[in-house]
């Protein structure tokens, strides 16, 4: 028999799953522990199932409360959503796109892409979020994001549930400071080994390649630092305390708004973003319209996990610089 879904009892299961204890979520719903506790019981009871199991005094989801409370984002997110748009002052007449941005990517080519949206309706409203691929992928999935750009797409597990297309491919310059890369070009780019490194992160794509190329060349780079924001990277690089790595597609703009100079093109290891969207979602116009773009100046388009998703992975490109 087909439980009778009771909304106010996923309501407050949600609520104690974010907060993660009946305590937590009674002060933050100002209702009395001994309510929600109760609340919770009948859920699993109508359920059949366990969703909590307790430990080190916190409440801890079970496989089956995961995904339930997966359902539940996506659903209780709608309506948050709904929320926001009802009651906000100055927006609700314009239309309101979300979308997450890996803070590893370069706020020039964020920048480029993101203003599509204003090339189709300059009142649109945007909502921009830059942070951990990962972390917002799961939005994406319950429909707190409308679009994800990453340029890590291994963590894009089930493919087959979104669509992807690329953005950019582009082969990988690296940078320093005027004083540092006056000190290294004349021996390059051998003059590398035992230099400073500044990274995104190691599980970048990127970053994988461009080990291994360096490697391939006799050379070895001592890792200086990993920092996930783009911009704060090319900061400490331009004070001379390591070289960096960018796409070769933005040298020229890296160089005029950091004072950093080219050391070294290495076309063979590309840097590539990637759209993501949910595969079958109701578009809005400004999501179809920045979908169109992409296809358009891009054109590496996923159908589905079986035929595409090898080649995406394993390098193919779609030719643009």
């Amino acid at each position: 028999m087909i439980p009778k879904l009771n909304f106010k009892h996923l309501y407050y299961f949600r609520s104690i799953a974010k907060d993660g204890s009946i305590a937590a979520a009674s002060e933050r719903l100002d209702l009395a522990p001994q309510t929600l506790s109760g609340q919770l019981a009948q859920l699993e009871a109508e359920l059949g199932q366990r969703l909590f199991e307790r430990k080190s005094r916190r409440l801890w989801l079970t496989p089956f409360g995961q995904q339930v409370f997966d359902y539940c984002e996506a659903m209780f997110g709608v309506a948050d959503n709904l929320h926001d748009f009802l009651t906000s002052k100055g927006t609700a007449a314009r239309a309101v796109v979300r979308v997450g941005v890996s803070a590893s990517i370069h706020k020039l080519i964020s920048y480029r892409w993101l203003s599509e949206f204003y090339q189709f309706d300059p009142a649109a409203y945007l909502i921009c979020h830059t942070g951990n691929s990962e972390q917002q992928l799961q939005e994406l999935r319950t429909r707190k994001l409308d679009l994800l750009l990453t340029d890590q797409l291994k963590l894009v597990d089930e493919l087959h549930r979104f669509e992807l297309c690329e953005l950019m491919s582009s082969g990988l310059s690296l940078f320093a400071s005027p004083s540092l890369a006056a000190r290294l070009r004349p021996g390059m780019p051998q003059s590398l080994s035992g230099e400073r490194l500044l990274v995104n992160t190691r599980n970048a794509v990127y970053f994988e390649h461009l080990v291994s190329w360096l490697k391939q060349q006799g050379i070895h780079m001592q890792l200086a630092a990993e920092i996930d924001d783009s911009a704060l990277i090319k900061v400490f690089g331009s004070q001379g305390q390591a070289i960096f790595a960018a796409p070769s597609h933005i040298a020229d703009e890296v160089c005029r708004q950091y004072r950093v100079e080219v050391l070294l093109d290495v076309p063979a290891v590309r840097d590539r973003v990637f759209m993501v969207g949910l595969a079958g979602a109701l578009d809005s116009p400004l999501i179809a319209h920045f979908k169109r773009v992409a296809r358009r100046e891009a054109g590496v388009v996923v159908q589905s996990y079986a035929a595409n998703a090898g080649s995406l992975v394993d390098g193919a490109s779609s030719g643009n610089p």
